[in-house]
């Protein structure tokens, strides 16, 4: 593939090369694509997909492109269809707003694997599988830990749209806080977008002014709410991924998406002439959501000790969640 071709799909030569694209040289090996809403590097939803590819890459010889930056559908759309084109052996549309263009593309193309997330439903396609986050588990964990942490019994929380792994952080969160402190109240706000920085920080500002001195949110658009908290020394909890660096004063722990353990699964299904047709899973319990803590943050013992022994509970089934 050429580098005015790659440049159509919304990629530059540069990225291209960083994540380890090349020529279809490899025939043992695999060609993988990532259709993303956000950039790769985002600290958020569309790195955590980016780096679990590159996690594998050497396990499967993968040959890898990377159409990011898709919050337009069409556009989205359009490079999962052109991928197809291309031969390449697995297709991941990692958006939830995805599905709907995935479900007219992939009849189209009945030898190649598409998958799909944060999504329970595959249309029952044969070609496409989906993949979920349960990321209310890794919620809970930092609720618990907010809920031992607070001073002022103040915690705000700020979503994007209230569907998908966003919706189940949350709850889990919230139901977290819950568990280890009765007294805290806990001030959600759901901003209506993924991808709204300047929106985030407001609503970072509004639950600051409103007394919280610890906050959470997920999806991409939180760096700005993280901006809001770090000038403040306001305590922060991330998920998807690592959001140490964007605040190594105030990140306390973050719930990190580890998507390569259901990767390798639908990597040799693919393998296998199995292309699709099941929802996959990450979850505590399979070292797919793993709690990564800030070590420059001092945390109380206690609450670490909180959020150990609440990661143990749900692991062996003595916390039930969502019930």
């Amino acid at each position: 593939m050429n580098t005015k071709y790659i440049k159509q799909l919304g990629i530059s030569a540069v990225m291209a090369m960083s994540v380890g694209f090349a020529s279809s040289s490899h025939a043992e090996g695999m060609k993988v694509a990532i259709i993303a809403p956000s950039a790769s590097n985002d600290l958020a939803f569309t790195q955590s997909i980016v780096d679990a590819v590159n996690v594998l890459k050497d396990e499967y010889k993968l040959e890898i492109a990377i159409t990011d930056g898709t919050f337009v559908v069409d556009d989205a759309a359009a490079a999962i269809r052109a991928y197809a084109k291309q031969g390449y052996d697995v297709v991941i549309a990692h958006g939830s707003q995805y599905g709907g263009s995935l479900k007219e593309i992939a009849p189209d193309f009945p030898e190649t694997a598409f998958t799909w997330g944060t999504s329970a439903d595959t249309f029952g396609l044969p070609n496409v599988s989906s993949y979920e986050a349960k990321s209310n588990e890794g919620g809970y964990v930092m609720g618990v830990m907010a809920g031992a942490m607070t001073k002022s019994n103040v915690i705000g929380v700020v979503g994007p749209i209230e569907v998908g792994d966003a919706k189940l952080y949350v709850d889990g969160f919230v139901d977290g806080v819950e568990a280890s402190n009765a007294d805290a109240k806990v001030n959600v706000n759901y901003i209506g977008s993924f991808g709204d920085v300047a929106l985030s920080a407001e609503a970072g500002k509004a639950h600051i002014a409103n007394g919280a001195d610890v906050m959470t949110g997920t999806a991409q658009m939180v760096v700005g709410a993280v901006g809001a908290a770090r000038s403040e020394n306001v305590a922060w909890f991330g998920t998807q991924a690592n959001q140490t660096k964007l605040g190594k004063k105030i990140v306390v722990a973050s719930q990190v998406y580890k998507w390569e353990v259901v990767l390798r699964t639908i990597f040799d299904d693919a393998k296998a002439g199995k292309l699709g047709g099941e929802m996959h899973e990450i979850t505590l319990a399979n070292g797919g959501l793993v709690m990564e803590f800030n070590d420059d943050y001092s945390l109380d013992a206690d609450a670490k000790a909180a959020g150990e022994a609440a990661v143990a509970g749900i692991i062996a089934g003595d916390i039930k969640l969502g019930e």
